[in-house]
C-alpha cells in the first residue's frame, strides 16, 4: 500500500515538474506583470494625491494674495502653478482667481492672458466657457470686437447659451451694431429662465434699446385678439 502511495505522489511529482518546466517562465512572468501592475497603479494614485496636495495649497497662498488686493503676487503664483500643475483644476480655477485680481487693479492685458490660459488649457469645459465669457468682456473694452465674437464662438458649455448670447449683445452695442445686439439680447432673454433674476437684467437692456419683450408680447397678443374679433365679425 506504502509503496502505491509513493508511486502515486511520484508520478504527481513528475507531472508537476513536467507542467513548471513547461509553463513556469510564463507563470513567473505573469506573477511579475500583475505585480508591477498593481504597484505602479498605487504608485501612479499616490503622485496624483500628492499633486492635489501641493497644487491645493499654492492655490490656497493665490487666493489670499487676491483676497488683499496683491495682484503681482497672485499673478506670480498662478503662473507657477500653471507651469507645475498645469493639469489640474487648481491651476485654472487660480489663473480665473488671478485674472479677477489683474483687472480690478487696471492690468488689463494680464488679466487677458490668464483667461487665454483657462480657455484653451482648462480641463473642464464649464471653466474654460467663463474664462471665454470674461475674456470677450476685457477684449471688447480693449475694442477688439472681432476676437471678442470668436471667443464667444467657442464658448459651448452647455447651459450657458443665453449667456453667451447676452455677452455676444455687449460686444456688439459697443460696436455700434445695434440691430444685431437688439437680435443677441432677444435670443438670450428668450433662452433664459423667467425664474433667473439676470433675466430682468436682458430686459432692462432690450426696454433701453426701445424692444422690451414685455411690451412685445403684450404687442403681439392684442393683434392676436383683434384678429380673432375681425373672424368672429366675419
Amino acid at each position: 500500500m506504502a509503496t502505491s502511495l509513493d508511486l502515486q505522489e511520484q508520478e504527481q511529482l513528475d507531472a508537476l515538474k513536467a507542467f513548471w518546466n513547461q509553463h513556469g517562465n510564463l507563470i513567473t512572468w505573469l506573477l511579475i506583470l500583475a505585480l508591477g501592475a498593481y504597484g505602479a497603479w498605487n504608485g501612479w494614485q499616490w503622485y496624483q494625491r500628492d499633486l492635489a496636495t501641493k497644487a491645493a495649497a499654492m492655490y490656497d497662498e493665490l487666493d489670499r494674495a487676491a483676497q488683499a488686493g496683491d495682484a503681482e503676487r497672485a499673478g506670480r503664483i498662478s503662473s507657477d502653478l500653471r507651469e507645475r500643475y498645469p493639469r489640474t483644476a487648481f491651476a485654472a480655477q487660480g489663473a480665473l482667481e488671478a485674472a479677477r485680481a489683474q483687472f480690478d487693479k487696471g492690468q488689463a492685458d494680464a488679466a487677458r492672458a490668464s483667461l487665454a490660459w483657462v480657455a484653451d488649457h482648462a480641463r473642464d469645459d464649464d471653466l474654460r466657457t467663463i474664462a471665454r465669457l470674461r475674456l470677450a468682456g476685457l477684449q471688447a473694452d480693449a475694442k477688439q470686437y472681432g476676437a471678442a465674437l470668436q471667443t464667444l464662438d467657442a464658448a459651448k458649455a452647455e447651459g450657458f447659451g443665453a449667456l453667451v448670447d447676452d455677452r455676444r449683445g455687449d460686444v456688439l452695442m459697443a460696436d455700434g451694431k445695434s440691430a444685431d445686439a437688439q437680435a443677441a439680447y432677444q435670443a438670450a432673454w428668450a433662452a433664459m429662465s423667467a425664474t433667473t433674476p439676470y433675466r430682468q437684467v436682458i430686459e432692462a437692456k432690450l426696454t433701453a434699446m426701445g424692444a422690451a419683450p414685455a411690451a412685445a408680447a403684450a404687442s403681439g397678443a392684442a393683434g392676436t385678439t383683434a384678429a380673432s374679433g375681425a373672424g368672429a365679425a366675419k
